[in-house]
């Protein structure tokens, strides 16, 4: 019987895991064509055409926690060794969403470049202190606008 459960549980994790993962990497990339025009670049000193802008810094931050199947395959996974697949999805689509989010509050200041773009992540461990549980990243940078007219 409690075999039957973990296996309903596991077939569940991973139908509902794979469909929210679907859903979030299609607004990923609808929200990453209508921002293409905000540049990020990781140089650590903007391009010379652009040096007399004003800038600010930006941010962007997500938490994205692991589902059931993930945190199943990745037990598997360590039996043997090798890539973590299920692992790499989850980082794409964190850093993916975190530069997205800088870039949402670089267009709100009417920027269009944000260089020396950088990425902090961090570890949040489940319950029980054990396995990955969720990842942070974090994208900072200084977002470009127009240089403001000075009386």
């Amino acid at each position: 019987m409690g075999f039957l459960i973990f296996l309903a549980l596991l077939v569940i994790g991973y139908l509902f895991g794979r469909l929210a993962e679907q859903r979030h990497y299609r607004s990923i990339h609808e929200r990453e064509d209508a921002l293409r025009r905000i540049t990020v670049i990781p140089l650590r000193v903007p391009p010379p055409e652009l040096l007399k802008h004003d800038s600010q810094l930006v941010s962007g931050s997500v938490v994205v926690s692991v589902d059931y199947f993930k945190t199943v395959a990745a037990g598997l996974r360590n039996l043997f060794g090798g890539r973590v697949g299920a692992y790499e999805s989850l980082i794409d689509r964190a850093r993916r969403e975190a530069t997205l989010r800088m870039q949402e509050k670089a267009q709100s200041l009417g920027a269009q470049t944000v260089y020396n773009v950088k990425y902090e992540t961090s570890r949040i461990g489940d319950n029980a202190g054990q396995g990955l549980g969720s990842v942070e990243v974090l994208a900072y940078g200084t977002a470009l606008t127009a240089p403001s007219v000075k009386a």
